[in-house]
């Protein structure tokens, strides 16, 4: 949180800058109130920018190894990266078991780009043509 926090605090207010203050004036002007032109205008312009913040958080706390390993005691909430570490006794390595596992702690975090891919992509170019 020390790191994610402040970066994806950071990522929002520059893309919250590049919106333009006309259209929330707009909605004002046509009725609507504060909170609802942040509902129905700001927050929809920004998905884009909170999908990439989300997907940045949730890869930072999947991979997270250290706190896993000093908080979680019990085996049974230990995350997927410190049970990786249990694939090695001392000088050998369990090489087959360790990419197996590798590669299903690696799925939710391409399952998540894949579906999350069109709002990153219609974040970056949105703002590369003005007009």
């Amino acid at each position: 949180m020390s790191f994610s926090v402040p970066f994806c605090t950071w990522l929002m207010m520059g893309y919250l800058r590049t919106l333009s203050a006309e259209i929330e004036e707009a909605s004002l002007i046509d009725g609507c109130t504060r909170l609802r032109s942040l509902w129905h205008i700001v927050i929809p312009l920004s998905i884009p920018a909170i999908v990439t913040a989300s997907i940045f958080i949730f890869n930072n706390v999947w991979n997270e190894y250290i706190f896993a390993l000093v908080l979680a005691q019990d085996d049974q909430h230990k995350m997927i990266s410190v049970g990786l570490a249990n694939f090695q006794r001392s000088d050998i390595y369990m090489i087959g078991p360790m990419m197996a596992g590798s590669l299903l702690a690696m799925t939710p975090v391409v399952v998540l780009y894949i579906l999350a891919q069109r709002h990153v992509v219609g974040g970056l170019s949105a703002g590369a043509v003005k007009g």
